[in-house]
């Protein structure tokens, strides 16, 4: 069944006590009676007390899960992943383009700026993070999504090779780096998922594999969290 049909059928059940009241209501109203009017209101007022922390609660786990949280890790223990690491939870995307065996990963960056230096770094979200089943052994599947990691590692160390060569920079010069390499970043993060076909074109998943291999590579220098702003 689509996700939104099961999300307005559970609305319409919930919700139904509220509906037949306010029926009532409209039939009662027509006899001038209106205590029908005071019922509906408390029944209506009930229902959002209740309602409202759920849907609060169901928010916050669908983005991160914190039943089962594990803290943002950093680059340096990116051969530590595995599927086990992924903990987020997904309560209505089952499949993608029909297939159950599906994963997705949540990166970011974590800057923070200094008067002489500035740190960027890229961090891998457990809690944030998707698998069908942590058990698979698909090492396929895992590699592309560490690749996901990897290329968020590789924009963070190009933000940071920007930020070395700034002439005078001040804090919203960095910010604007780092804000606009986050863009690019996000960019290609899409084109990598388009051009590989989520892992399932295995030549365009290597030749990208050697590409961002060899970008990490040519960037090691920025490889350290922190670098000095040129005075």
């Amino acid at each position: 069944m689509n996700d939104i049909l099961i999300v307005i059928l559970f609305l319409m059940v919930y919700f139904s006590p509220v509906f037949y009241q306010l029926s009532i209501v409209i039939k009662e109203s027509k006899r001038g009676n209106k205590l029908p009017l005071k019922r509906f209101k408390r029944v209506f007022k009930y229902s959002l007390i209740i309602f409202l922390p759920l849907a609060l609660g169901f928010g916050i786990l669908n983005y991160v899960n914190i039943l089962n949280y594990e803290s943002p890790i950093t680059y340096d223990r990116v051969n530590e992943i595995t599927f086990e690491n992924f903990r987020g939870l997904e309560f209505f995307k089952k499949s993608l383009y029909g297939n159950k065996r599906f994963a997705y990963v949540v990166t970011t960056f974590r800057s923070d700026i200094d008067n002489d230096s500035v740190s960027v770094e890229a961090l891998f979200h457990p809690s944030r993070s998707f698998v069908y089943n942590s058990h698979t052994d698909s090492k396929e599947l895992l590699s592309h999504e560490i690749y996901h990691f990897r290329i968020t590692e590789l924009y963070a160390r190009k933000a940071k090779k920007k930020i070395a060569t700034l002439r005078s920079p001040n804090k919203k010069d960095v910010r604007n780096v780092i804000e606009q390499t986050w863009k690019e970043e996000r960019n290609f993060q899409v084109k990598y998922d388009f051009d590989t076909f989520h892992s399932y074109v295995f030549s365009e998943q290597k030749r990208y594999e050697r590409a961002i291999d060899s970008l990490l590579t040519l960037h090691s220098e920025y490889q350290k969290p922190k670098v000095s702003l040129n005075e």
